[in-house]
């Protein structure tokens, strides 16, 4: 390789930034690169191995010899780099890295690659990423107003290999671009605003779901291309709909080819086992305090979201990263400086990752699955938070769905696992997750955690959904919920489609498809999510009879919607809910509906509000609360939309 062509790629600034952990595009440096020296056209392959004795590249055209192809040091940064001229897309390469280190050898899969061999293959491949026309201008120009706080959020979350398969072709996953318009059509009939994939980074085994990856640049190629992927969220942004995808910085397999030992030694991971392995997972902790991992880390990042046009990072695992004894029990962990659990070096990893985020890719979300009460984990980083937009509620998670598994004879005994989350429902900006962590490993489906008979499962289930569309905050609902499936997920089998040729499933899917409609539709339901001014509780005490009922409130307090949960199968005719305006009541949502699977029990459309003070309000509503079920009113003539 020649000066000039390393000098082309890698300025002194650009070896700086990357020495600092402060280059954001690293992804345009390292790995392969098509470049043109001199009349010879070909690949540029550069890769950080600080502790290498040599380096070459090994490849299709080379025939895998190591001797074929050497790459040379660029100065004292640590990155090899060399040029390889006839080189072409398509073709399969790894490094032959050699070790200063008792002379460990090992081939490596270049941790920048843009796309990957399809698994049980390991090699990466060479790959032009542009070429791909994208139609998403308007999306796009929108998102850079796009104001979360204020909008609806509602994700569905799926998995791309298991959500549908091709049974005539022996039940095979689909290709990006056949997921896109069977999404679309999806998305759209149940009222969801985004769409959630589970990490789509290359993973060597299927069974993680991508939460083990080694491709941290690369789709997996199970669907297809890197142009296939970018089709796929074009599709969405021009049908309207946003695109969110799993982002797991916080561990890594153990497979030869990826990260771990990449150079003979502990280059990505730490190198004490008490702060580099998971033992839970099998997998490796990233080594946050080590620059050059911070800019890979932060360079993947802002790669899915700019390059692919990607709306948001649902980071996964964040607990497991804040905290040095996350599944450790005496003697396995190491306590930071001050003495403390906490990993210094991974918060202020996490605190850099979002602002380069924000600076970078302005509107981008950041969703944080974090499961402890850490302070301020989507407060801004210059308040001392985290920086996140978002958090999962895994607290409203577990409660509610222990109150929904009691049987309601019960339920009474249990009333603070409904009323406790608004204690704290606004010291974070939250997400009501019922998430795919909550249908695997033995725990069921939704549906099967209902208590009683079928058709009390059934309500309890529609009962649930609608609790969760009222509450504060955006929303969050796993493949498959939708509708009622029976089985927990298995990322092997589809969803159960089929089910929707029965009425009563078919009856599940029309009731969530409105509760999100309505959930969009009303100001009042979504404008103030984070805002403790969008929420009054009606009735919180009345455990006796297992109903609660609250006001949520829009931005101009004009808008309010009444929302009552009655969690017994005893029908509570006649009940008296304060009101703070007098008028008439729109009847807007009823889980109990004949169309969804109901009994029919309802308010023929609407009450009107008496002047009798109720609930330390002026006026009050009398209304039939149906049997496991929800009614929702809203004051005034607008309507959500349909």
């Amino acid at each position: 390789m020649t000066t000039t062509a390393r000098d082309q790629l890698f300025s002194a600034d650009d070896l700086h930034l990357f020495n600092e952990g402060t280059h954001r595009r690293l992804f345009d440096r390292l790995g392969a690169h098509r470049r043109i020296v001199g009349a010879r056209a070909g690949v540029t392959f550069s890769v950080w191995a600080p502790n290498a004795e040599r380096v070459s590249v090994v490849g299709d055209w080379n025939g895998w010899d190591e001797a074929a192809d050497e790459l040379a040091p660029v100065g004292v940064s640590g990155i090899w780099s060399g040029f390889v001229g006839g080189v072409a897309d398509g073709m399969r390469y790894k490094y032959a890295i050699r070790s200063r280190a008792r002379g460990y050898r090992v081939h490596k899969a270049d941790p920048f690659a843009t796309r990957a061999e399809l698994p049980p293959g390991t090699a990466s491949v060479v790959w032009d990423t542009g070429g791909h026309e994208w139609g998403d201008a308007a999306w796009m120009r929108s998102r850079a107003s796009f104001d979360a706080s204020a909008r609806p959020v509602s994700i569905y979350e799926a998995h791309a290999g298991s959500w549908m398969r091709v049974l005539e072709e022996g039940g095979r996953s689909l290709t990006y671009r056949e997921l896109a318009p069977r999404l679309v059509e999806h998305l759209g009939a149940h009222g969801f605003t985004h769409v959630e994939l589970l990490p789509l980074t290359e993973h060597p085994f299927g069974g993680s779901w991508g939460y083990q990856s080694t491709g941290y640049f690369a789709p997996t190629a199970r669907h297809g291309t890197p142009q296939d992927l970018m089709a796929f969220v074009d599709t969405l942004h021009r049908a309207g709909f946003g695109v969110i995808l799993d982002w797991v910085p916080s561990h890594f397999p153990d497979d030869e080819h990826g990260l771990v030992y990449f150079d003979g030694t502990h280059l990505y991971e730490h190198a004490d086992p008490r702060r580099g392995r998971h033992a839970d997972w099998g997998s490796y902790v990233f080594n946050y305090g080590r620059h050059e991992v911070r800019g890979f880390l932060i360079s993947s990042a802002i790669w899915w979201l700019e390059r692919y046009h990607v709306d948001g990072l649902r980071v996964d695992a964040v607990a497991s990263m804040l905290y040095l004894d996350y599944s450790r029990g005496p003697g396995e962990w190491v306590p930071n400086r001050y003495g403390g659990h906490e990993d210094l070096e991974a918060i202020d990893f996490l605190r850099a990752m979002n602002d380069a985020v924000h600076a970078e890719v302005p509107h981008a979300l950041t969703i944080a699955e974090e499961s402890t009460a850490w302070p301020m984990v989507s407060r801004p980083t210059h308040l001392g938070g985290l920086g996140f937009d978002m958090k999962w509620d895994m607290g409203w998670m577990n409660d509610t769905l222990r109150y929904m598994a009691h049987d309601p004879i019960h339920r009474k005994y249990h009333h603070s696992e409904l009323t406790f989350r608004m204690v704290y429902a606004f010291s974070e900006r939250y997400v009501l997750p019922l998430s795919h962590d909550e249908v695997v490993h033995g725990k069921g489906a939704l549906l099967a955690k209902m208590p009683g008979d079928d058709w009390q499962k059934r309500a309890n289930l529609r009962l649930l959904y609608a609790y969760q569309c009222a509450q504060p905050g955006k929303k969050l609902l796993f493949m498959g919920g939708e509708v009622g499936q029976w089985e927990e997920w298995s990322h092997e089998s589809s969803v159960s489609w089929h089910l929707l040729d029965d009425p009563a499933h078919a009856g599940i899917a029309r009731c969530v498809a409105h509760l999100q409609r309505t959930y969009a539709g009303e100001p009042a339901l979504h404008e103030l999510d984070f805002d403790p001014a969008g929420f009054e509780w009606v009735i919180s005490d009345d455990w006796e009879q297992s109903v609660v009922a609250f006001l949520r409130i829009d931005r101009s307090r004009e808008r309010r919607v009444l929302a009552a949960f009655n969690f017994t199968p005893v029908p509570r005719l006649a009940y008296r809910l304060g009101a703070p305006l007098g008028g008439h009541w729109r009847e807007i949502a009823n889980t109990d509906a004949v169309e969804y699977g109901g009994t029919g029990t309802g308010n023929f459309g609407g009450v009107d509000a008496a002047p009798f003070p109720s609930h330390g309000r002026p006026y009050s509503l009398t209304i039939d609360l149906p049997p496991l079920a929800a009614v929702f009113f809203a004051n005034g003539d607008a309507r959500p939309e349909r």
